[in-house]
């Protein structure tokens, strides 16, 4: 049975592992704004698991601005992929940030991203400019939705 709830992001360094790996061969180290598993477990992050019958399989999470919510580390293990898990993740981040009280979520990812890209557009996610501290970058696609 699929769980998705808050985690310590140390249950799940694998699937990180994985997913740097993944976006290194994307991506130069440029236009990669990955955090580590200990700015992860930092205050302004909320982090959550997903499991099937206690395994790892996806996690994401979302780091906390003043007015708005950053999506952060979505990713689904390969072989969990095609089940919806990304969406439930996804729905499930968007579902807490509304009830800590935040009306914006934003997000950033990369051209080379077509799964990822159609997600979120497909949960509402509308192209924006870079926010925060990101810079105009080709390979990145910026995006945002009212929650």
């Amino acid at each position: 049975m699929i769980e998705i709830k808050p985690a310590d992001p140390r249950d799940f360094v694998a699937l990180l592992v994985a997913s740097d790996a993944y976006m290194t061969s994307l991506y130069p180290a440029e236009s990669n704004h990955l955090l580590d598993v200990e700015t992860l477990r930092k205050p302004q992050m909320h982090f959550f698991g997903a499991t099937d019958d206690g395994v790892a399989q996806g996690c994401g999470g979302y780091w906390t601005h003043s007015d708005y919510v950053e999506i952060k580390r979505v990713w689904v293990e390969p072989s969990a992929r095609g089940l919806g898990l990304s969406k439930k993740i996804m729905l499930a981040l968007e579902h807490d940030a509304r009830l800590n009280g935040f009306k914006f979520a934003r997000l950033e990812t990369g051209i080379s991203q077509p799964e990822a890209l159609g997600l979120y557009k497909t949960l509402g996610y509308l192209e924006c400019g870079p926010f925060g501290d990101y810079k105009p970058d080709p390979l990145s696609v910026f995006m945002e939705k009212m929650l």
